[in-house]
């Protein structure tokens, strides 16, 4: 019976669409390029699958790049038509250009820190001896590239300070090359490595080599697709050539393992924390680097529960840890003696969500979520409780870092309406101190920000934050972004964005559901929201529409979604639910197809939160949802402006196109469903300031447009 059903289910993206593409397009204001319709049909546990777009996952064919450049030309052709687009970006322009601190970073006898004077591409990196004197540049990612598109990805120092290892990527791709810079000079050594993924770099603690991981060189015309497996740790030594580095682990017999190595701060440890996917469950081996034998030992090797290392005393390793506490816990185990029985709970699981934990003063510094907003507590080695940390408001706090011995620390702090402050914080007094902040030219006494609470479906009570300029009426008329994400134990909260202020301040409310998948409420919230338990997301979010409507703040008419990356299968997946519930939709960089995302890049990694195709249980789940193969002919659908890029090797851009051709065959309305591919960016980090601007100004353009702002 399900294979019955389902084969119909599926059969109606290429049957239908097709006998009534004409149709639609011809009662349509839009001529969509037309996108030919293969006849791919694969055969899923004894149910056959069309894949009619298939053609559009090689991504270096002439036919799929003629396809995107007449889908640009009529995206940007009907962006152009709209009048407030250039005031709109005018506005992000001008409140954007404000200087943008970095948290400050001691190493050695230096501060580092980033700084971005406005609307620079890339935040420039500083060092200085003294918070008191003129800082100069160590290095300036705005001259790697003409354009701004080549950014800096991670950077680490030797214990003096007098060395960098940096890493740079290129137009968004998750490929990162690293290299070494004197600190002082502000010269690069010849060192150069390639084919860096998911990795840092971490020196020893006599500044001669560091540890980082990599994978084999890939073909070069798939570097960006090919499925990334067989992750190896390796030590580079300071002045050799790569191929001189030295193996330091591997697993040939698991493909899916990948290997993070952090050299401990007294320069006796390598802990090694070993990651299978995207799952919160790691296995923790150490090596005694002072050991002439050099010997891996496997300390945590059940891979059941997620271990952070925090800092070490001699043979005495603390660790952040869910096992047997879903909102986590500090525990510390003498590698000695590592035995369960002999582990020693210093920071016992809250009725709040410990989201991370650093060491400095000898003092555990831990952060916590209290309703999906910053909450942090010191505590001292023995893990008594010595304070909070007053927090300004409502709002999320970042940083904490540094070594045992430093007595003082950074941290950052904003909210919706508060752009970013970093505070100088004395660890023995526990007193704060003003050391930069933002200067944004609004005024946030305009705007409110208030936390409320709905039911989802099945009755589990949601949080949702919801922001907007003060004298609000409630009339069920109000332009209304409502934002989610849902997945991967990530948390949503309260942050500042330009972007958000400039939709705010024309008149729009901005509201962030917690939605489950998300950590906010440790493990079980975040299963609540993966594999079969998935729906549980696109309901939450649902429902945050529908509380919205229902206490008049918007109506379906005034109603946008929106989300990035596991957001945007958010976005696709609600949409295909409920066409009727939302005037205007904007997934982007999505995972659209959810048979196929495990093919490429690191997209098997997602399999913990999705499952995959391959297993048949969790193939018929997916196929309830799956944004690609749940469009059905004949159906208005929201407004739509799908976002991609060419250079997303993270979600590879042939999602939002099978997804964007598919929803153009299958639309009948008026409404336009577009999509927007920017060149030579990536999946989001490292994207220059004048991309970002330009998209967040499409966004709300279009928004203006398609919620009749333009009217009002």
């Amino acid at each position: 019976m399900f294979s019955r059903r389902l084969n119909i289910v599926l059969g109606v993206l290429a049957v239908l669409a097709a006998s009534t593409c004409v149709a639609v397009r011809a009662e349509a204001p839009f001529s969509y390029p037309k996108a030919k319709m293969g006849d791919v049909v694969d055969d899923l546990h004894g149910v056959k699958v069309s894949d009619p777009y298939r053609w559009m996952e090689d991504l270096d064919g002439a036919e799929l790049k003629e396809w995107i450049e007449a889908e640009n030309k009529i995206t940007f052709g009907y962006l152009n038509t709209i009048p407030r687009r250039s005031t709109i970006r005018e506005r992000i322009t001008q409140l954007w250009d404000y200087e943008k601190f970095g948290i400050p970073y001691k190493k050695g006898g230096y501060y580092f820190f980033t700084k971005n004077d406005g609307l620079q591409n890339q935040s420039v990196l500083y060092v200085t001896k003294s918070l008191d004197d003129e800082a100069k540049v160590l290095l300036d990612p705005n001259k790697l590239s003409e354009d701004g598109t080549v950014a800096l990805s991670g950077y680490s120092f030797t214990d003096d300070g007098k060395r960098m290892a940096y890493g740079v990527s290129d137009a968004g791709s998750d490929w990162v090359e690293y290299r070494v810079r004197d600190v002082s000079s502000g010269k690069d050594f010849s060192d150069h490595l390639k084919w860096i993924k998911f990795s840092g770099a971490s020196w020893t603690k006599d500044g001669e080599g560091f540890f980082y991981s990599r994978y084999d060189e890939p073909a070069d015309k798939t570097a960006l697709q090919d499925a990334n497996y067989f992750q190896k740790l390796f030590y580079h030594n300071l002045g050799d050539p790569q191929s001189k580095d030295t193996l330091i682990y591997d697993r040939p017999d698991h493909k899916d393992w990948g290997f993070g190595g952090t050299a401990t701060d007294d320069g006796q440890y390598l802990v090694i924390s070993i990651w299978q996917g995207t799952e919160r469950k790691n296995r923790i081996y150490y090596r005694d680097i002072q050991a002439n034998d050099g010997a891996v030992v496997k300390l945590l090797d059940d891979f059941d529960a997620q271990y952070s290392f925090i800092d070490n005393d001699g043979p005495l390793f603390w660790f952040y840890t869910d096992l047997d506490a879903p909102k986590g816990r500090v525990i510390g185990i003498d590698v000695t003696n590592p035995a369960k029985e002999n582990w020693k709970e210093l920071i016992p699981e809250s009725k709040h969500t410990l989201r991370g934990v650093g060491m400095v003063n000898n003092q555990f510094a831990a952060s916590y979520l209290q309703d999906a907003y910053s909450n942090i507590k010191i505590f001292d080695t023995d893990g008594k409780h010595v304070r909070d940390v007053e927090l300004p408001g409502i709002g999320s706090a970042g940083g904490f870092s540094g070594k045992r011995s430093d007595t003082d620390t950074f941290y950052s702090y904003s909210s919706f309406n508060t752009p970013p402050q970093i505070y100088h914080y004395d660890m023995a007094s526990g007193k704060s101190t003003l050391f930069k902040n933002a200067e944004v030219e609004f005024d946030p006494k305009k705007f409110m920000t208030k936390q409320v609470f709905y039911h989802s479906k099945d009755g589990t009570r949601i949080p949702m934050f919801i922001t907007h300029k003060k004298g609000l009426k409630l009339n069920g008329k109000n332009p209304t972004y409502l934002y989610g994400y849902g997945g991967f134990n990530i948390s949503l909260t309260p942050r500042f964005s330009v972007t958000n202020l400039v939709w705010m301040e024309m008149g729009g409310v901005y509201a962030q559901a917690n939605i489950r998948g998300g950590g906010e409420y440790g493990k079980e919230w975040h299963n609540a929201g993966k594999l079969t338990n998935k729906q549980n997301c696109f309901d939450d979010f649902i429902a945050a529409a529908e509380w919205l409507i229902d206490k008049k703040f918007t109506g379906s008419q005034k109603l946008a979604i929106g989300g990035g990356s596991n957001g945007g299968l958010l976005v696709g997946a609600c949409m295909t639910q409920r066409p009727d519930l939302f005037a205007a939709a904007l997934p982007a960089v999505g995972v659209l197809d959810m048979f196929r995302f495990q093919k490429f890049t690191i997209g098997w990694a997602w399999t913990s939160d999705y499952g995959s195709s391959d297993d048949e249980e969790m193939f018929k789940v997916q196929a309830k949802y799956s944004p690609y193969h749940n469009l059905k002919a004949g159906t208005r659908y929201p407004s739509t402006m799908i976002t991609t890029a060419d250079h997303d090797d993270r979600v590879v851009p042939s999602h939002s196109f099978k997804f964007a051709a598919a929803l153009q065959a299958a639309h009948r309305g008026d409404n336009p469903v577009l999509i927007r591919v920017e060149t030579r960016a990536g999946h989001g980090a490292g994207k220059p300031t004048g991309k970002r601007i330009e998209e967040a100004a499409d966004k709300w353009a279009f928004l203006v447009r398609e919620l009749n702002m333009d009217a009002e």
